[in-house]
């Protein structure tokens, strides 16, 4: 046999092989959205899907971006930028199609395509069954963060992001310049792109840990790859501005301890999450794997962000496999993807790359009439306990009128119903300056003086709390009478 004729049975498996990985990667997310449908009502049960679709929905009409608030009476006028202004209108445009189940299936697919993306690149280095199942394992445990909101969108951009730039460290070669886009529909997607900089550190640092001061030329093009990352994140309609607020945000402000999704890792609330750390953390002591100090630096990174906040879980569960996974299949090569190419395809794998355009097709149309199911099967709504249904109907029906003090729960369906609101979720940049730590001390004890105090200064016309709101015993004490009440929600009028 000659070089030529070696060469087309050897291409040909490596097509074979491709295939075969495409389809199981296809196949792992479309049995994500397929599961995740049913209870696609649960991605809508956050306060802020509200408002985020709301922005979205008013750039679409006005097509301007704000500069001040406009949605609270409490901060009107004050400086406010939508920064995440893609992903809302996104979310303006899913809604505007289809209702809440428009939002639910964008929503559904973008978890979709992070799994398949996760999939296909940790098939580059393990197993496709292997990778798949870790995949499963993975998009389980970071299922809290799946809500309506624009951070959905960047799942898959940082998996990109984060897998190309260590592989192109691992394989010492320069930063794809392409990535650079990517930065930039990230930038415009969500605050998180500034996370987008210290991966590139780390995979630089990760480099330079292999290399050392071997190869300037190299380090010369990754340093002007880091350079380039922020500058190129100016590309947005906020410029700098979207930057500055986001490092507002991540050096901490008064809001932060009081947000669910900002309080750091709680083991009693977080077990699936506790369980598969100490079980990462087990094998990492008892193994002989070895990855060296500036990836082992980049696994307690991405922990101590987790552990600090709930809402980065994706840090950890996502990106550290992906960066460890090249010495998993190194250092155990049973589970490598070189060992999977050099196996003899069974019987399945042999019908996977035979009718490949086949499965590609049947897999399109399964997504496509799953959409229609879930669209046509199932009405999905926000949750009642941030949608305050019934109590607006009574507040439109009665002509409720003047300054609403609400609870924080409600500003999102505040703001979505044109209700200018006394405080909601945008404490990013807005409710600062005492005003958010005031709101919760109303709810305290000895906490009827504030409360009392709020409402003269405000001039509150009346009130929409949470049926478990903290200052209800304060409103009966100060005279308010109850107007209305169900299983979420409260009305109080002044007496008056």
């Amino acid at each position: 046999m000659n070089q030529a004729e070696a060469i087309v049975p050897t291409t040909s498996r490596l097509g074979d092989a491709q295939r075969i990985r495409l389809i199981f990667c296809l196949f792992a997310a479309s049995i994500t959205a397929a599961a995740l449908a049913p209870s696609a009502g649960s991605v809508l049960k956050d306060p802020d899907s509200w408002w985020q679709v709301k922005v979205g929905l008013d750039f679409l009409v006005n097509r301007a971006f704000p500069t001040v608030d406009s949605y609270s009476y409490t901060f009107a006028g004050h400086p406010w930028i939508a920064k995440e202004w893609l992903g809302q209108v996104f979310l303006g445009l899913a809604y505007r199609t289809a209702g809440w189940n428009g939002v639910a299936t964008l929503i559904i697919a973008a978890i979709g395509l992070t799994v398949f993306v996760t999939a296909w690149f940790l098939s580059a280095s393990l197993k496709p069954i292997v990778a798949v199942a870790l995949t499963f394992t993975l998009a389980f445990l970071i299922a809290p963060i799946y809500t309506a909101r624009p951070h959905v969108f960047t799942l898959p951009i940082i998996v990109i992001w984060t897998a190309v730039l260590f592989r192109a460290s691992a394989e010492e070669r320069a930063p794809p310049w392409w990535l650079l886009a990517l930065v930039v529909l990230w930038a415009n997607l969500h605050a998180t792109f500034t996370l987008s900089f210290v991966i590139a550190a780390f995979a630089g640092l990760d480099l330079l840990t292999r290399t050392g001061l071997s190869k300037p030329a190299l380090l010369a093009k990754w340093v002007a790859f880091g350079l380039l990352c922020p500058l190129v994140c100016l590309i947005h309609p906020y410029g700098v501005q979207a930057i500055l607020a986001t490092f507002t945000v991540a050096h901490g402000n008064e809001a932060v301890p009081l947000i669910v999704e900002w309080r750091p890792f709680n083991a009693q609330e977080q077990a699936p999450q506790e369980a598969a750390i100490l079980v990462a953390f087990f094998g990492l002591l008892t193994s002989r794997l070895r990855i060296g100090w500036a990836k082992a630096l980049f696994i307690v990174f991405t922990l101590h962000v987790y552990l600090s906040h709930l809402r980065f879980v994706y840090l950890f569960f996502l990106l550290v496999p992906l960066v460890v996974a090249v010495e998993v299949a190194r250092q155990y090569p049973a589970l490598s993807a070189s060992a999977w190419l050099s196996e003899k395809r069974d019987g399945l794998e042999k019908f996977f790359a035979g009718q490949f355009h086949l499965l590609c097709g049947a897999t399109s149309v399964l997504l496509v009439g799953a959409i229609l199911t879930l669209n046509n099967a199932y009405q999905v709504a926000p949750s009642p306990t941030t949608s305050a249904g019934g109590a607006l109907a009574f507040a439109s029906d009665h002509r409720l009128s003047g300054n609403v003090l609400n609870s924080y729960n409600f500003g999102g369906t505040l703001i979505f119903h044109d209700i200018k609101t006394y405080i909601d979720g945008r404490t990013d940049q807005l409710f600062l300056g005492g005003f958010t730590k005031t709101d919760e001390a109303t709810g305290q004890t000895g906490g009827k003086p504030l409360l009392e105090a709020q409402l003269k200064k405000y001039a509150i016309g009346w009130a929409l709390l949470t049926a478990d709101d903290t200052r209800i015993p304060f409103f009966n004490e100060l005279g308010w009478k109850r107007a209305y009440a169900d299983d979420y929600s409260v009305i109080y009028l002044p007496n008056s």
